[in-house]
């Protein structure tokens, strides 16, 4: 378990078996009532268990989503004055240190952020690290509009399924649009006014893995001039438990209105050939195939990778994320 201090300054296989949705489980239900935010002066205590920076963490009531811890994650880059790039991340409590997490698995952030960084290869950045919900995470994680798109009995059978296996109550909705205003409207101006940070959508990205691939690319499409860059890994397209193409047509037709090439924004997606990646390739090429018809730019604007051998868990994500991070944040010489 990580020690908290006291800070002196405000300084988470197909065919046959359920899907496991993410090895991003949830460690705890973090269920409760949702109280008036209190994102005004964050108490922030600094965590042991991190290799490179300092870790922050503060226990946050918001206005949207049930309470819950919020880190942010210092390079040794950061001293309070050079402004710094910010990613967004979810499943925040699984991207730091294994003792933490239920797999005993990381996303090695701090080490191969603080790396990049030391090489010059990217920007100094920041990470604000979004814990999900617990037994809430996959109907904060859902993009709420595509799922509004479903026709009705299936949406209902399939929310109910995904209630019964992450045991929460049959009469949870998804609710990701509140999640995307908990991050917009509290963490966001938050965190810009109390670090030194870059309020530029062009410096500021959003990232994540399986349903938090997903909320990537929904938050920014849904908040275009916040985030210009888009880290989606290992893509859940299927949304549920099952192989289907009603969901993933619903993502395509949300995306299909959205996406603008003309924006500014850019678009990382990556999927591995192991495991619960191994049955992404068709739903990717798809989305790849509509990027391209929208007119988004291969490797500048847009960047599909796939990773022989790689698997829908941390490990595979902690080994590959210098490549989301160089696409979009490397340092122009």
């Amino acid at each position: 378990m990580m020690r908290c201090r006291p800070l002196l300054s405000n300084l988470a296989v197909l065919a046959g078996i359920a899907w496991s949705l993410s090895a991003c489980q949830p460690t705890s239900s973090s269920a409760g009532e949702i109280t008036p935010s209190s994102f005004d002066r964050p108490q922030w205590d600094t965590l042991t268990g991190v290799s490179n920076g300092t870790l922050l963490r503060a226990h946050v009531t918001s206005a949207f989503v049930s309470d819950r811890p919020l880190d942010i994650w210092l390079p040794k880059s950061y001293n309070g004055k050079r402004k710094h790039a910010v990613l967004y991340m979810y499943d925040g409590q699984m991207l730091f240190d294994t003792t933490e997490t239920w797999n005993h698995q990381e996303w090695r952030v701090d080490e191969t952020l603080d790396s990049l960084i030391d090489l010059h290869a990217v920007v100094p950045t920041i990470v604000v690290a979004l814990h999900n919900g617990g037994t809430q995470r996959n109907f904060e994680y859902f993009p709420q509009k595509p799922f509004e798109l479903l026709p009705v009995s299936f949406a209902d059978s399939l929310r109910q399924s995904i209630a019964r296996a992450r045991n929460a109550s049959p009469d949870v909705r998804v609710n990701s649009d509140l999640y995307l205003s908990y991050l917009i409207e509290e963490v966001k101006p938050m965190v810009n006014a109390q670090f030194a940070t870059y309020d530029l959508a062009s410096t500021t990205g959003i990232a994540g893995s399986s349903m938090g691939g997903l909320m990537s690319m929904y938050a920014a499409l849904e908040y275009p001039s916040h985030f210009g860059t888009a880290l989606c890994l290992s893509t859940h397209w299927p949304g549920g438990f099952a192989p289907n193409e009603t969901v993933p047509n619903a993502f395509l037709a949300y995306m299909a209105e959205r996406l603008d090439a003309t924006s500014g924004q850019k678009f990382y997606f990556d999927l591995g050939t192991e495991t619960l990646d191994a049955h992404y390739a068709p739903y990717q090429q798809r989305v790849d195939s509509l990027l391209l018809a929208k007119g988004f730019q291969p490797n500048t604007q847009w960047l599909t990778r796939t990773f022989e051998g790689d698997a829908h868990d941390e490990r595979s994500w902690a080994r590959r994320l210098a490549q989301p991070l160089l696409f979009a944040f490397e340092k122009q010489r």
